[in-house]
């Protein structure tokens, strides 16, 4: 099958890579080495894992890049976006979802698609004769292949390390400290769990992060910096006693029903699965050791006999220069037959990942130009293709900052506004051609 699209990875860029190029009606290999060969990260054989938090952020399009990349995913005929909505849990604003629910539903999906094959199997380097490939191996690309990349572009890659949130079992919560709330009331209003700390324990709690003993680094890993947007929280609470109150355990929006007076600080858990028995600690990446999590976590009132399905742990990402090495259609210049989508491009998060693999399944099946950059797939292209510095290039989570300027004229959230009714405008344009 030398004329079919090969699409190596069954990440969410790959999965989406997959559905986008088959919908378009060209005939799909996928190829997925789990289970022959797992990662450090993934904990099953199933497409579109979601080894990290099991939230795709605000869903609120007309306020949000990340809620407005939602929508054009949608409009666009996203399988991600399709499970995702059918898998969906409480979570305020925010589109979180039963991962092992909308990981079977992507595979269910893919696997039963005519056009689509899946094979189980590493791919160490694409053979020569397929003329139309996409990388979508993510962050946790195999060692293999990603010497074959460097030896292609003579370029090496950059990396980061990202970090994984811990996961508790609902009924070790103590709710007659604990309360429901999301903040601000979104959502169904009561879609959280919350954990309250008085000045003490805070400051008890960030000297117990502080001094917790933590995963020692490889010589060469000592120079790979994090990732901004997912700072273990030991590293945030180095960066000063106030940091984790006005980050991850801010207390504004959250009243505990039993009290006077807002907390100081608040824990927040968020509904992992459809059952409601996992929930996973917001903002509480860790690169602690599995011990000291246990330990210093139970000090947070509520959780003192808090038992964890999974414990946080930090993983080394990777990703290319891709404004070096890719043109404005994903394909690598060194070697135009290969295209790159997901993570390993610089996108950061998740909805990010899985909109790059859907323009390159696009781009694949030969279904369309490039989208107008005034929309958030556009922009977020063209910030990994044409708009971002090579020599300073970081991974880049959507956001209003990379679309083109509106119009002087409206401010704050009507801005926000103008850029989203812009954006889907243009995009239903873009969907016509």
């Amino acid at each position: 099958m030398t004329d079919s699209i090969h699409i190596i990875g069954g990440g969410l860029a790959g999965s989406e890579a997959a559905w986008q190029a088959a919908s378009a009606g060209k005939r799909v290999v996928l190829h997925e080495m789990r289970p022959v060969r797992n990662t450090d990260a993934h904990e099953s054989e199933g497409l579109a894992e979601l080894v990290c938090s099991n939230s795709l952020r605000s869903d609120d399009f007309e306020n949000n890049a990340v809620g407005l990349l939602h929508e054009e995913m949608r409009r666009a005929g996203s399988i991600i976006l399709k499970c995702a909505d059918a898998h969906r849990l409480p979570a305020g604003g925010a589109l979180a979802v039963d991962r092992h629910g909308f990981s079977a539903g992507v595979t269910e999906a893919l696997a039963s698609h005519p056009n689509i094959e899946i094979r189980r199997e590493e791919i160490t380097a694409p053979p020569a004769d397929w003329q139309n490939v996409v990388v979508a191996t993510g962050p946790l690309t195999s060692p293999s292949l990603a010497d074959f990349v460097r030896q292609l572009t003579g370029a090496e890659s950059l990396s980061f390390f990202d970090a994984i949130a811990p996961i508790v079992h609902r009924e070790s919560i103590d709710m007659d400290k604990a309360w429901m709330q999301s903040r601000y009331d979104k959502g169904e209003g009561k879609d959280y769990i919350n954990c309250a700390m008085d000045k003490e324990q805070y400051a008890a709690f960030i000297e117990a992060l502080l001094t917790g003993e933590k995963t020692e680094f490889k010589e060469w890993e000592k120079s790979t910096p994090y990732f901004e947007g997912c700072l273990p929280i030991e590293v945030m609470a180095s960066r000063g006693i106030d940091t984790l109150r006005y980050g991850p355990m801010k207390p504004v929006g959250l009243k505990d029903p039993r009290a006077e007076k807002r907390p100081y600080a608040v824990v927040q858990l968020r509904q992992d699965n459809a059952l409601g028995n996992l929930w996973n600690m917001v903002g509480f990446q860790t690169k602690l050791k599995h011990a000291e999590q246990v330990r210093i976590f139970r000090m947070i009132p509520g959780l003192e006999n808090a038992q964890f399905a999974r414990l946080g742990g930090l993983h080394r990402n990777t990703f290319l220069n891709s404004p070096t090495l890719l043109d404005g259609e994903l394909r690598l210049k060194a070697r135009p037959s290969l295209r790159f989508a997901g993570q390993v491009t610089g996108v950061e998060g998740y909805v990010e990942s899985a909109a790059i693999g859907l323009l390159a399944g696009r781009f694949a099946a030969g279904k369309s130009a490039p989208p107008p950059p005034t929309t958030a797939l556009g922009a977020l292209l063209a910030h990994i293709t044409v708009g971002a510095e090579a020599e300073t290039f970081q991974p880049m989570n959507v956001n209003f900052g990379l679309f083109p300027e509106l119009p002087a004229g409206p401010r704050g959230r009507d801005r926000k506004k103008a850029h989203s009714a812009r954006a889907l405008a243009d995009l239903a344009g873009w969907l016509n051609q």
